[in-house]
């Protein structure tokens, strides 16, 4: 269905991630673990998408995460998020983009032609909902996928879940037809060269605060850290941004890399099938004892659960448990987002 250019045959993805193991960092450590990846990440592996196979709701905003709104971010983030009942301001829906039979890109217009959204990276907006028949609105965090400083419009990828308000309602707008949103809600503060290398372990949606992170790292000529992303989903259709990060592959091919790992993968599927497993992270990312490495962690209940366990609040990522613990990671080597 997919370009072989999209996803390399397994043969050619031993060269790259031969050849990207053997690029040498910029400090001491290196990615031995990329060395002989082929086996697990092109051919096995796997991923857990939820709990019994079942698609999540809408996940909520917790008090805590609204909570962590500041007042005021930055003058970008006043000129676009101030006022309205409790910091809400209202958007308008400019147009919507069908991305596949669940998911859809929606772009809102900022409140002036030349504003940006002043989210920080990485951060994230509140939404809100309350439909005629609801006693209590809706508040779901959603992560945009569009350039922090693009001016005059915010792009947000959603996937419609059965039952959960606030997709299904963000589905069934029209162009023309407001959403009320505040923030931004930090995250987790990225600065140029913060660390070495980091792994990005997604599913599904939990894909968006990535791309913005990965997309920070790659937009800054500055920033030299690695990336690498293992992102598992249901089947080929469910990649979400897989043209974005293909970019950044091959614009970037000695410091991106992509493993993509399908639970009901095509029969010509040349990467990973099944599910996210501990010898895929263990052969594709970097080893726990290489300089300065950290682990991000974002997807549905049943990926934390089998990664890394999951998070208490905003404020309490919990103990570091699953696959990552069982590999030596520490905790403060993990952030769950």
């Amino acid at each position: 269905m997919f370009a072989s250019k999209v996803f390399r045959p397994a043969q050619q993805l031993s060269r790259h991630v031969r050849h990207y193991a053997s690029e040498a960092p910029k400090a001491a450590g290196g990615n031995g673990l990329m060395i002989g990846a082929v086996g697990a990440a092109a051919l096995g592996g796997g991923y857990w998408y939820t709990a019994g196979r079942k698609p999540a709701a809408d996940a909520p905003a917790s008090r805590d995460e609204e909570a962590n709104v500041p007042a005021q971010a930055g003058d970008r983030a006043v000129k676009c998020f101030t006022g309205g009942d409790q910091g809400f301001i209202k958007l308008p829906l400019d147009s919507v983009e069908v991305i596949n039979h669940n998911t859809k890109k929606l772009r809102f217009k900022l409140n002036e032609e030349d504003a940006v959204s002043g989210l920080n990276v990485a951060s994230a907006l509140i939404t809100k909902y309350k439909g005629p028949e609801m006693q209590k609105p809706a508040i779901r965090p959603y992560t945009p996928v569009s350039d922090e400083d693009a001016k005059g419009y915010l792009d947000f990828v959603v996937k419609r879940y059965p039952g959960g308000v606030m997709s299904e309602h963000m589905h069934s707008m029209a162009p023309g037809q407001s959403l009320e949103m505040k923030g931004p809600i930090p995250k987790y503060p990225w600065e140029a060269n913060k660390h070495d290398h980091i792994a990005l372990i997604a599913g599904g949606t939990g894909i968006t605060p990535m791309y913005q992170l990965a997309r920070a790292i790659f937009k800054n000529p500055e920033d030299k850290t690695k990336v690498t992303l293992v992102f598992g989903n249901v089947t080929a259709d469910d990649i979400l941004l897989k043209q974005e990060f293909e970019d950044l592959e091959n614009k970037f091919p000695n410091r991106f890399r992509a493993f993509y790992v399908l639970d009901q993968p095509p029969k010509d599927w040349p990467q990973g099938k099944g599910f996210i497993t501990k010898e895929l992270l263990k052969t594709v990312i970097p080893a726990p004892n290489e300089k300065d490495v950290k682990v991000f962690v974002c997807g549905p209940p049943g990926l934390y659960k089998a990664i890394s366990g999951t998070k208490n609040s905003p404020s309490d990522q919990g103990e570091l448990s699953g696959y990552l613990a069982e590999l030596g990671y520490s905790k403060d080597q993990v952030f769950k987002f």
